[in-house]
């Protein structure tokens, strides 16, 4: 069975730029008439006998036979750009093929995988397929600045040179409207690139995943615990990041009793008045209350690196003594464990 998958350009997140104009053809092409085309062909110079010529290398005409289109045949779109989103990795770029070299081998298993998931997430078709090598079916690329559909195979490799691991895009075969026909550079590069840039942001996508995945693993597990600045003052520790400790901060105080009036990230301050929860509260969580005597407290956050530091002071700006510091040590760790254990509420599809 043969699987013909779709891709539109524009879809894919891939940037190009175009004129504005009303035809494919159009924004592709320069907007001046070809005239130029019936230039007379360059004659020569003819010295007179007596003349000493002088001639200046800087304006030679390079020679030799250039392959290229001319007239109406020249792509004035910019040359489509590999979306560099590997860290690391470093791109090349040779006969319109693309290779992607990467510091470490299980850099390239991992950026294979996303391969074969792309693959099948996007229902693209395999010829062959081996643990190290892998052929498409044929892709069929939409673009408003195309006049004709292009359909495309590629061969994807793994490659290991020099002490070098690497992965190679390759297209392999072309067609024009459904039928298969010869390649041209430009295309071979412009649409090798845009198969390369699929993979890519599906790598970046996927790192992306992965590191939102860890930060919220980091928010849960936040260990709470005694400690001292630098003046050897008693503050409480909470072992996590400032802007991460911020974020989780405003959710749990609410769950404490304590109601957020005012607060200033960049300052690190919260404003909070405190209304003591009743004695089934206290049994639920299996601490003792907070050794709050007023109501009204000030919250002072402090950035250590992986780290955050909380000072409490009470109305009038004094700082609470240490008792009354260590009675929210528990409190706020049991917060952030009831926190996590709390059933999420998806929100309902419209």
């Amino acid at each position: 069975m043969k699987v013909n998958t779709r891709f539109v350009v524009g879809s894919l997140m891939i940037a190009v730029l175009s004129a504005c104009s009303s035809s494919p053809t159009e924004r592709r092409q320069a907007k001046q008439d070809f005239k130029y085309l019936d230039t007379p062909p360059l004659v020569e110079w003819k010295q007179p006998a007596d003349a000493k010529p002088e001639f200046y290398p800087q304006y030679d005409i390079p020679q030799g036979e250039f392959i290229g289109g001319i007239g109406k045949d020249v792509d004035i779109r910019p040359p489509q750009q590999v979306l560099e989103l590997i860290p690391g990795a470093r791109f090349e770029e040779l006969n319109g093929e693309v290779t992607v070299w990467l510091i470490k081998e299980e850099d390239v298993d991992k950026l294979w995988q996303t391969v074969l998931t792309l693959i099948e997430k996007r229902d693209i078709g395999l010829k062959t397929q081996t643990d190290s090598e892998l052929e498409t079916d044929w892709i069929t690329w939409n673009s408003e600045d195309e006049d004709h559909e292009f359909g495309a195979r590629y061969k994807l490799n793994k490659l290991s040179q020099n002490n070098r691991s690497g992965f190679q895009i390759s297209l392999i075969d072309w067609q024009v409207d459904g039928k298969q026909t010869e390649v041209t550079l430009a295309n071979k590069a412009r649409y090798n690139i845009l198969m390369t840039n699929l993979v890519t942001s599906a790598y970046d996508a996927q790192l992306r995943e992965e590191a939102r995945i860890r930060a919220e693993e980091l928010v849960k597990r936040i260990p709470i615990s005694m400690g001292q600045d630098r003046s050897g003052l008693p503050v409480i520790i909470a072992r996590a990041p400032y802007n991460i400790f911020w974020e989780r901060l405003g959710e749990l105080l609410p769950m404490m009793g304590l109601t957020i009036e005012d607060r200033n990230r960049s300052q690190g301050t919260i404003k909070v008045k405190y209304k003591e929860p009743d004695d089934e509260f206290w049994q639920e969580i299996g601490t003792k209350p907070l050794s709050f005597e007023g109501s009204t407290y000030n919250l002072l956050l402090g950035d250590l690196g992986n780290r955050t530091s909380i000072n409490v002071t009470d109305a009038a700006g004094k700082p609470v003594n240490e008792a009354t510091l260590d009675s929210v040590v528990p409190v706020l760790a049991a917060m952030i464990e009831k926190s996590n254990n709390a059933p999420k509420v998806e929100a309902e599809e419209e």
